[in-house]
Parts: C-alpha cells; structure tokens; sequence
C-alpha cells in the first residue's frame, strides 16, 4: 500500500494487520480522480481510517487539513506510524466516530466514511445522520462500504455517485440543495 499522487507519492504505507481492509490502490486513484478539484485545500474528516490511506491520500493531493478518527488500537498505532512517515500532518483523534462527531463543531468539506464491512447498514446511516451536521455548503461525504451492503439512505444527503470495484462500493454524497 502507498501514497498514489501528489507530494507524498510512492510513500509506503503500513497496514494494522488482521481485521482491517484499506482501500486498494486501485479503488483510491479512481476515488481521488473522480473528486479531482475538491480534495485541493479543503479540511477532510476520515472517520474509521484505519492506516490513514485515505486522508493521507488527500493530504499528499493538497487538502489544507485532515483529521483521521480511528479507535483500534493497533490502527491507531500504524496510523500515527504513517502520518509520522509521510510527513504531510493531519490531527488523529483516537476513539470512536459517533462521540466525536456529537462533540465537534469543527465543519469540513469532505467527509470519508470506511467503516468495517460488517458494520450494519442502520449503524452506518446513523454516522451519516451525525455527519450531515459537520458539513460545510457543498460538501461531499463519500462511503467505502461491500458492494451489494446496501446503499445508505439520509435525508439531507443525495446520492450522486455510487461505483463498484470488485467487491467494493464507493458511494459519493451531497447535501440536498433544500435542506
């Protein structure tokens, strides 16, 4: 695994071992094309980020700022290792996503959502619900989840992407434009 684009490419990254799946690389260098203008500069929420690859990826492409939330504490340890490696930055909060996302008032414009594949579809409707308040006007909230899991459903957040890789599915979000 390693840092597809941008400052840090080519950085091998580390994975937490046993229980955690990151993105392939693959996945990640359509994902990043595909968001292409919006990573530069914006502040980036990666919640289950496990190694980091995700928001790593969005800091070597030129977000401003990311903050990793990851409670497994051997993730957490390979996370710090890689945030420390690439060099890049980034805030990582150890603990789990719904108490932080009700404890912060910090607003972002990009939101990754990567929570284990046996994470029940309710449980990730209900991070999203959380999510909804965190995002800034015209932020995107884009979810990794296994392809036929079921497709996240909130109101508030339209559905404007979904692309499956394999046994992937990366579904891409926006606020609705009445809310």
């Amino acid at each position: 695994m390693r840092v597809i684009a941008g400052s840090a490419k080519g950085r091998t990254l580390r994975a937490p071992g046993e229980g955690t799946r990151p993105m392939m690389d693959r996945v990640r260098e359509a994902l990043f094309s595909s968001l292409g203008a919006l990573v530069p500069g914006a502040e980036v929420l990666d919640l289950y980020a496990g190694s980091g690859s995700i928001g790593l990826e969005a800091l070597s492409r030129g977000a401003a700022r990311v903050v990793f939330v990851e409670r497994g504490r051997r993730a957490v340890t390979s996370l710090r290792d890689n945030v420390a490696a690439v060099g890049l930055g980034g805030e990582i909060v150890a603990g789990d996503v719904g108490p932080f996302l009700e404890a912060t008032r910090d607003r972002f414009d990009l939101v990754f959502v990567d929570p284990p594949y046996d994470c029940p579809l309710a449980s990730v409707e209900e991070v999203l619900g959380k999510v909804l308040s965190r995002l800034r006007v015209g932020g995107v909230v884009v979810v990794h989840r296994r392809a036929e899991s079921g497709i996240p459903g909130v109101p508030g957040l339209a559905l404007v992407d979904c692309r499956r890789y394999g046994d992937t599915e990366i579904t891409r979000f926006v606020i609705e434009e009445d809310r």
